[in-house]
């Protein structure tokens, strides 16, 4: 059994802005020389996330007006009284959509849909510099 770390820096623009990061973990799994395990990927931070979706405009679009419904920008927040800072929204809509994703390697390739990628969502209301933390850990056959 090996494990192999590594991470993923982006820079956003805040505001559900959303980034493909199916390359860069794919290149990670490819350096790690797992053959069978899993690789997990996790947002270092409380105002963003981690999931899949095709990463086409209207898709990602339709993800952003649903995220707007559940959590809006304008809604009173606790955490915004407390810190003044102004992003309760974006931490309620992080806890919403998680700040991990765990995916299977079977034979080098990570088993991702034809048109299922994955993605990283910055949601605080600035732009930022964002890590990534990446681990995959499994079996290395020769």
């Amino acid at each position: 059994m090996i494990t192999y770390n590594s991470s993923i820096k982006i820079r956003t623009t805040g505001f559900s802005d959303c980034s493909d990061i199916t390359p860069q973990v794919e290149s990670i799994v490819k350096d790690s020389r797992v053959q069978d395990g899993l690789v997990t990927i996790m947002a270092a931070g409380s105002t963003a996330a981690i999931t899949t979706i095709e990463f086409e405009s209207g898709a990602v679009s339709d993800l952003r007006k649903a995220l707007d419904r559940i959590a809006p920008l304008e809604l009173e927040y606790a955490h915004n009284k407390r810190w003044g800072d102004g992003n309760g929204f974006s931490h309620v809509r992080a806890a919403l959509m998680k700040p991990s994703l765990s995916i299977p390697i079977i034979s080098r390739k990570m088993p991702l849909g034809t048109w299922q990628q994955i993605v990283f969502l910055d949601f605080d209301n600035k732009p930022r510099t964002r890590s990534l933390v990446v681990m995959v850990i499994g079996s290395e056959r020769a």
